[in-house]
This record gives structure tokens, sequence and C-alpha cells, in this order.
């Protein structure tokens, strides 16, 4: 009977989902030279030829693809054993890894672990900013345990297998104006289509902010808005209609109060909405993953049960 380790097994998938050694390596804070040596050493212990040549780099075998589907089902199985196991203890302890984009982040994300910290300090607990599309490899491999990501209408994510998507929170968009805006004198709602001739400022290019700017500017507005301004940071967006006269379509949970220098309007042909959802694998959560859940529905609660939280128009 062959031997399979897990660790290499984790290589593996690693493998298969991400298609080099280097990214392998980068995932897994590993020399190339390591993970090559393991996945060598699993080919010997499962007498396979599990790769093969594919101009300067390798490529899985029908062999390695078996072998990597069986590998899901084993970490997935060892993962289910270690919460069963830490569940039955009673004790809430291990780490966690949790990532979500800014304004998640931010508002939801360091709020809850510090609670968490608090009231189980045997928790460690990891927090990256991430996009949703940066953390999906992580979360199907067991690098990332939560993921708080955002989608908007008429721009639905992917639902890919073995993760499990919960709604979070919802919350309209607004159009963000420099204060001397000519259609920001009114205080009523701004027109999508009004703002054709205006620099815009977005997220970066392919994630869905993006591309929700770019939709609702062609569907409401029936233009190509002249998006020259790029930027994940929201207070870097924030920053240019202040100071660079650009406009911005932004989610409630990441604009300031009062600030004198902005002008924050409805819009004006629709209500859009962003969506913030959490993203886990579809396993049992081990205990500190559920009380991390716990700690973030609790944030969010508060956050929507607050109007003192949200953006006066």
């Amino acid at each position: 009977m062959v031997a399979l380790d897990l660790r290499r097994l984790r290589f593996l998938r690693e493998f298969e989902e991400r298609g080099t050694l280097g990214a392998v390596a980068a995932a897994l804070g590993y020399s190339p030279s390591t993970v090559s040596q393991q996945l060598t050493l699993l080919e010997r212990e499962t007498g396979a030829r599990l790769f093969e040549k594919a101009g300067r780099g390798v490529r899985l075998t029908d062999a390695g693809r078996l072998l990597a589907q069986h590998a899901r089902v084993l970490l997935s199985a060892a993962e289910a054993a270690e919460a069963d196991l830490a569940a039955l203890g009673g004790d809430i302890r291990g780490a966690v890894r949790a990532g979500g984009l800014q304004s998640a982040a931010r508002r939801l994300l360091v709020p809850a672990v510090a609670r968490m910290t608090a009231d189980h300090p045997q928790v460690r607990a990891e927090i990256f900013e991430l996009e949703l599309e940066q953390a999906l490899p992580g979360l199907r491999l067991g690098a990332v345990d939560l993921m708080i990501g955002d989608e908007y209408d008429g721009h639905p994510r992917p639902r890919p297998a073995g993760l499990r998507f919960a709604l979070l929170h919802e919350e309209p968009l607004k159009v963000v104006l420099p204060a001397a805006h000519p259609l920001a004198t009114t205080g009523g709602p701004v027109s999508v289509a009004a703002l054709r001739s205006d620099v815009w400022a977005a997220s970066a290019e392919g994630t869905g902010h993006h591309a929700m700017v770019v939709g609702t500017c062609r569907s409401l507005g029936g233009y190509e808005p002249d998006l020259r301004h790029r930027a994940s940071d929201a207070d870097v967006q924030l920053e240019l209609v202040r100071v660079a006269a650009a406009v911005a379509l932004m989610p409630a949970l990441t604009l300031p109060t009062g600030d004198p220098a902005l002008a924050i309007r409805d819009v004006a042909e629709a209500t859009l909405r962003r969506r913030l959802v959490v993203v886990t694998r579809d396993t049992p959560p081990a205990p500190a993953l559920t009380a991390l859940l716990a700690a973030v529905t609790d944030q969010t609660r508060k956050i929507n049960g607050d109007p003192d939280q949200l953006p006066s128009r």
C-alpha cells in the first residue's frame, strides 16, 4: 500500500491550482527547488509519473491529475478531522486567516478580530487586504479561511465549487463629486448620464468595482467613461475627487461623513447596490473560524443598526 504524505499532496494541489513551481513556492513560502524536491519525492512514493515537460516548465500527467483529485478529498477530510477534534476539546485555539477588500477589512474584519482576540486570546488571527479574485485560490487550498468580497447589481460573482457564499451586508452606491461641481449645488440625485464629460476614478482593472463603473456608465449613460484614475484604495479615490476634480461611484461603507470637500449624492436613474459576501470553504469550520464568523456577523449588525455609521447625503 502506498503511504501518502499529506504535506506533499498539498504541494500537488497547489500545483494543480497555480500551474507553475514558482507560483507554488511563492504561495507556500518555499524555494522553487524545495517544491521540486517534494514533488519528486511524491512521484517516488506513488511509483507514478506525475509530471511531464511542457516548454520550459512542467505540467501534470493523467496520473498527476488523478492524484490531485484524490488529494483534494484527502486534504478536506484531514481538515474536517482537525475541526472535529478541536470542537471535541472545547477549547477555541489555533490560527485563522481572513482577507477582505479595504472597506470590509477596515470596518468589519479589524473590529471583529479585536473582539475575538479579547474573548479568545489563544487564537492567532491574521488579516490580509485582498480582492476576492486574488483570494479565491488561497481559499480553495486552505491558505485563507475567510474572505469578505463584494458584488454589484448586474455584476454577480462566480460561485466556484467547494466554497460557501453568504450575504453579509447590502448598501447603496453613491455618486461622489467635488463640492464645487456644478451638479453638486442642488443637493438632489445626480444623473450618471450628466457625467459624460467628467474624469472618473475607479478601482483597478479586473476588479468588480471597475467593471461596475464601466457597466453603469454604458447602461445608464450610454458612454464609455473617461476612466483615467485607478486605485483600489478608497481613500485614494476620494482624494482624487477632492483634489483632482474626478468623480466616482462608491459604496456607502467607504465614504466619510461631514467632509466639506465632497458632495455625496444618490444616483438619479436607478437604485444601485453593493453586497458584501463572506466566503469560506464548504467544509466543517474549526472553532476559531466559527468564532471569527460570529464576530464579523455581530460587527455587521452594529453597522447596519447604527445610522451614524453611514454617510449623510
